[in-house]
């Protein structure tokens, strides 16, 4: 089994990126208003890929609904479309090691369907076009540090900031993602007392998590402007309740039932043990970890069957179709319609 923090399946991520460039096509069907844009670099910090998907007024801006092709995903959606409403609750979404803003698109439409503006970022150094930094421990800090820099762009530089409440912020995160939840609500991690598997002693990062002097990682205050989460098998570097005391939001916590690429099962159940404020805890029979990332088109899992398909009797896009809907109602409950 791969750790999560050394997963190759940014490989087939990369895949879904290069494969083809953003492109509309029309249809008539329903879709969320979607927008593609480029945190500027800050300092040191670079520049940050995101996709933003919005409920659409169509009709003020001209524009018609459509599929927006990116690589093999036919995306329904609206480019560009103006945001309809205001005062909206937000949604950010991170992804796991060596993933992209694609990863979890359909719970993004799903929320932007439901009266949510959602932006999903590309993590700089950790994601499918490059991982320049995938393997270092500084990845662990700059993370969150992204999080942050998202949402002060979608309250500020955003076009259409002027539309979203800013009392009223979630967090959706995955494997990676979801480590990177849990540092942004004020976990402490700590890769030595957490004994992550790393089955390579050898590879830089596993040399990190062994080393006392770098496995324990500054602590970030939490970002208050974060008011609930939702996180999917999340890499689980809080060893006990001591690391995780000032996690104090609501929190709704998913495990697959199978585990894999070093998430493994009793490690999510422990995490959620752990928690001061007990969370929405749900166990997803027959799943394994990348169950929870968006279902593949049928050429794709063909090709990449490790990161599409799933074990026999498992139906990953029934399964998403309900955990989208249990996803969008939790934010409902803790930030409010949209």
């Amino acid at each position: 089994m791969r750790p999560a923090c050394l997963s190759s399946y940014s490989l087939a991520l990369l895949v879904l990126l290069l494969l083809g460039a953003p492109a509309a096509a029309s249809s008539s069907a329903r879709a969320a208003g979607l927008r593609l844009v480029e945190i500027p670099a800050a300092g040191e910090a670079p520049a940050i890929e995101a996709a933003i998907w919005s409920p659409c007024a169509p009709a003020s801006g001209g524009k018609t609904a459509g599929i927006v092709q990116i690589g093999p995903f036919a995306l329904p959606a609206t480019r560009d479309c103006p945001v309809a409403g205001s005062d909206l609750p937000l949604v950010v979404i991170s992804h796991g090691y060596g993933g992209s803003f694609l990863g979890h698109h359909d719970t993004a439409e799903a929320l932007a369907d439901a009266g949510f503006v959602v932006a999903a970022l590309s993590h700089p150094g950790d994601n499918a076009r490059e991982r320049a930094r995938a393997g270092d421990r500084a990845v662990f800090v700059s993370r969150p540090r992204d999080i942050g820099r998202l949402v002060d762009y979608m309250l500020g530089g955003y076009a259409e900031a002027a539309k979203i409440d800013p009392a009223r912020i979630g967090m959706f995160g995955f494997s990676r993602g979801g480590y990177t939840t849990l540092a942004v609500a004020g976990g402490r991690p700590d890769f030595l007392r957490a004994g992550l598997p790393c089955p390579d002693p050898q590879a830089p990062l596993c040399r990190q998590m062994r080393d006392p002097q770098q496995a324990v990682l500054p602590a970030l205050p939490p970002d208050a402007r974060i008011r609930a989460a939702v996180i999917a098998d999340p890499l689980n570097a809080f060893p006990g309740r001591d690391s995780l005391q000032d996690v104090r939001l609501p929190l709704q916590v998913w495990a697959s039932e199978q585990g894999g690429q070093g998430v493994e099962p009793a490690s999510v159940a422990a995490l959620q043990q752990d928690l001061p404020v007990k969370p929405d805890f749900r166990i997803v029979r027959g799943a394994a970890h990348f169950a929870f990332l968006a279902p593949c088109p049928a050429d794709l899992a063909a090709r990449l069957p490790e990161l599409c398909n799933d074990a026999p009797g498992f139906d990953r896009v029934a399964f998403h179709r309900d955990f989208n809907a249990v996803v969008t109602a939790f934010f409902r409950q803790h930030l409010g319609p949209g």
